[in-house]
This record gives C-alpha cells, structure tokens and sequence, in this order.
C-alpha cells in the first residue's frame, strides 16, 4: 500500500514544554478530527523524533485525495476560521515547517512503525533530472530494501505552502516550506537508517546545499469515518 492520495501535507514543530500537555490534548481531539473531516482528506499520522538529535521533534503528515485539495476552498475556509483552542495550541509550536506537496511517487506494501524525513532543495536546471534520479532509480532501491515499508516523494507546491490565512498570520514559528520531500517507513532503526544514508548519497549530484534528516517513530493515526 502507498500513500493514500496524489497529495501529501507534511508539517514538522517543535512544541515548549508548558505547552506540550496541551498540543496532545488539542492534536488528538478537536485538530486531526476536524483535519480528517474536510472532503479530499484520507489519512492524518502523527511521529515523534526518535531521540534529541531529530529535530523539529514532531512530524505530521496529511494524505489528501489529490494535491488540490490543499487549496480547496473547504479546506481555506478550516484555515481561515481557527478555533479559539487552535490559537491557544498553536501558540506554543516553534520551528514549524509546512509542505503542501503532490506525491510524484509512492511505492511499498504498507505503513511502517518508523519513519525518516529528508528535506533538500536541487539545483536551478536540474529538476528534471532529480525526478527521473529518484523516482527511478533511489526511492525503488530503498523500497527493496529488507524491512523498509514505504519510500515517497513529494514536490511542494511553494506559493500554496507560503499563503497566509487567518491560522498562520502573524505567528512567528513557521519558516520556509522545503521544496522536495522524500519519505521513508521502515519496521526498524538499522533498515531506516541505511535507506536514509543510501538516498542522501543519491542525491548529492543534484542538491542544492544540504538535506535535513528527521528519525520518527509512530504515534497515532486518524482516518477518515466510513
């Protein structure tokens, strides 16, 4: 099983300690539900670093029907209308980074336990040869990998990603979205670990300065109500 849509939402946020009690609380019941709900939306999960060193500590990631429905209006309208609880939560996110993205590919037989994010940016000119890299050549070589569930990539859409709504208006926290995305699940650290490494080292003949790697393991999943 690959990713449940053609459109992927994928947030990273560090969260203070005063309000971390709070976001839990929040994230479970009133922001993955009311997420879940707009048409288009398939799936939320929620990751949490696997040790100090990832960073920002959580991840979120948002399967859409299709890309588009990241700029539905149904969609705009939840962005434009937080609640009073959102406001609060949210005030205590820092290092924030939200990708609305199109899934270019997605390959592996179903979800993993664990999950690794890379972040990069390719240089000016080489964004064909960067699809055609991965697509074809890294992503089914980590997929084949022992243990390794699901390998993804995702191109953001920048200009969707940087709009502002009511929710994201003068909040401080949120910094440029990555351009290209690449997910990774896997059952385990080691099998994580050597997909990552092997998929950076592919990447270096197109990057565009460095990739940012994040280690997760599974915390919760929402999916949409029958």
């Amino acid at each position: 099983m690959a990713l449940a849509g053609g459109g992927a939402i994928c947030i990273w946020n560090d969260i203070t300690p005063e309000g971390r009690d709070e976001f839990y609380a929040w994230h479970l019941h009133e922001h993955m539900p009311e997420r879940a709900a707009i048409p288009g939306f398939r799936r939320g999960r929620r990751y949490v670093g696997l040790d100090a060193a990832t960073s920002p500590e959580f991840f979120t990631l948002y399967e859409t029907e299709t890309a588009e429905v990241q700029t539905s209006a149904p969609y705009l309208a939840r962005l434009n209308a937080p609640t009073e609880w959102t406001r609060r939560a949210t005030s205590a996110f820092r290092n924030t980074a939200r990708a609305l993205s199109r899934v270019e590919a997605s390959l592996g037989p179903g979800a993993g336990g664990l999950l690794g994010t890379i972040r990069f940016a390719v240089a000016e000119g080489r964004e064909a040869d960067a699809a055609g890299l991965i697509a074809d050549e890294a992503l089914p070589a980590a997929a084949a990998l022992p243990q390794v569930t699901g390998a993804h990539l995702c191109r953001t859409d920048l200009g969707a990603s940087a709009l502002k709504t009511t929710e994201s208006r003068g909040r401080d926290d949120i910094g440029a979205a990555p351009s290209w995305v690449i997910l990774v699940e896997a059952c385990n650290e080691a099998p994580l670990d050597r997909a990552l490494a092997d998929l950076a080292a592919a990447l270096a003949p197109v990057l565009d300065g460095p990739v940012l790697i994040g280690r997760y393991r599974f915390e919760y999943e929402c999916r949409i109500p029958a």
